[in-house]
């Protein structure tokens, strides 16, 4: 059976290969060849080595207007939040559609994950009554609908450290259980087989601690532990993949000059590290951390880092808490920053968010 009647393999090929990510769940409506055609791992691979790939900065993002602009007197409400999505290259924003069954939206500080062509939401609190959620919910881009994941194991656990491999497995670290005590244990989500499985414990308890994947290794960066509440620790401990083992801490991750806990990290594909830290833009070559420009003053309360295919630096954040959120672009070539244009209706607060190519 031909993809496009009348057409040549190649060329029908070609037509859903340069198709927008927002026309998937009308291309899997059509038919089960097209459906198949597109699910496929080597669709994907074919779209990113042609150039038609597009690459999404996906985020848990409020609702409400910010704080600053509700007016004195006025009870600040609970925000509601959703997944709101941005594509850096073309400025465009717009909304995933909403969890089914959840009116109060996402729960709050839960942590995002790409695998594929999946975005998987993990954890947080329920809104309405602040109790931890070990909830998992997995939004497939190619069809634009939800379903439940199987829910996290091992008991409470918030604020904990996540990142994903972007081929098959999510992880998660640390955090601390409803006790207020800080989490050694670490666990990874299969999201094709939607399977959990225990890993080895870190060398220590770690507390909002940050986390990132790369070069095979699941980093997990800085936290506390339940004696030194808020006290954030400098160390990081990286857990091997085909190995499946944590390697040994690493004493002094983080340099003496990095001030924000934790800190803001991304990874980009030539091994550098990236870190925000209030308004200095830190990049780790090797082992050493140094200082690569200026982070601009109305975005130096980051949220989110992405480092695009490009090496091109996606900062989103705002001047405080409660102001609006803005957008900027980092290009590694010339250390300059470009401001992205920005509706009201996305410049509520942001708490997570996740790269994502497709």
């Amino acid at each position: 059976m031909e993809l496009i009647p009348d057409l040549p393999e190649p060329v029908a090929r070609e037509c859903l290969l340069r198709s927008s990510y927002q026309q998937f769940p009308l291309i899997t409506s059509v038919s089960k060849l097209w459906r198949r055609e597109i699910s496929l791992p080597d669709f994907i691979r074919q779209r990113k080595a042609s150039g038609h790939s597009q690459e999404l900065v996906v985020l848990s993002q409020a609702r409400i207007k910010p704080v600053s602009e509700l007016g004195s007197g006025k009870t600040i409400p609970t925000p509601v939040y959703r997944i709101s999505v941005l594509e850096p290259e073309s400025g465009l924003w717009t909304e995933l559609p909403p969890i089914p069954g959840r009116s109060n939206g996402l729960p709050l500080f839960c942590r995002l994950a790409s695998v594929g062509t999946n975005l998987i939401v993990i954890g947080g609190l329920e809104p309405a009554t602040w109790r931890t959620s070990d909830s998992v919910f997995v939004f497939s881009f190619l069809t634009f609908t939800w379903r439940d994941g199987t829910s996290m194991p091992g008991g409470p656990r918030s604020f904990f450290a996540c990142a994903s491999d972007s081929e098959q497995n999510v992880f998660v670290a640390g955090g601390h259980d409803e006790d207020k005590n800080a989490l050694a244990s670490a666990l990874v989500y299969d999201v094709a087989e939607d399977r959990w499985a225990l890993l080895p414990d870190m060398g220590r308890e770690r507390d909002e601690c940050a986390a990132l994947f790369h070069a095979g290794r699941f980093h997990v960066v800085g936290g506390y532990t339940t004696v030194e509440q808020g006290q954030f620790s400098k160390t990081a401990e990286s857990f091997d993949v085909a190995t499946r083992r944590w390697g040994p801490e690493t004493k002094d991750f983080l340099s003496a000059g990095m001030t924000t806990w934790p800190p803001v990290c991304a990874a980009g594909g030539n091994g550098d590290l990236y870190a925000c830290c209030r308004r200095d833009l830190m990049v780790m070559s090797g082992d050493t951390w140094r200082r690569a420009g200026d982070v601009p003053a109305d975005v130096c309360n980051v949220s989110y880092v992405a480092v695009r295919r490009s090496g091109e630096l996606v900062v989103i954040g705002s001047a405080r808490y409660g102001e609006p959120s803005v957008m900027y672009k980092w290009d590694k070539s010339d250390s300059t920053w470009e401001k992205l244009e920005t509706c009201e209706k996305y410049e509520g607060h942001v708490q997570a968010g996740c790269f994502l190519e497709i």
